[in-house]
């Protein structure tokens, strides 16, 4: 496997997804810097789009990542700074998937 693509729905318990995207956006520029790392950002619902989309809902946002190999993205699970932000984020999530790909 080469290039790893990741979607990991983030569902926050109800009200606190701002918190917990407030600790997102603060580990980023810690995943930035990580060796093949390609992308790595959340989205959430475009209200825009809302008349022909199936919304995830307001307590849920999706981390789009892009890995050059699976490696890298094993590395990037251990790090220390990932570890912290699963130790911020305990109490405040309801559910995670993590979907890893490969282009078809």
């Amino acid at each position: 496997m080469s290039l790893v693509h990741v979607l990991a729905v983030i569902t926050a318990k109800p009200g606190k997804r701002a918190e917990v995207l407030e600790n997102f956006n603060n580990n980023v520029p810690a995943v930035h810097a990580e060796e093949g790392c390609i992308e790595y950002g959340a989205v959430i619902d475009s209200s825009e789009a809302s008349s022909f989309s199936a919304p995830f809902g307001p307590d849920t946002f999706v981390v789009v990542e892009k890995w050059e190999s699976l490696d890298h993205l094993k590395a990037h699970a251990a790090a220390p700074h990932m570890k912290a932000y699963a130790e911020k984020n305990k109490d405040l999530l309801a559910d995670r998937k993590v979907h890893v790909m490969t282009s078809a």
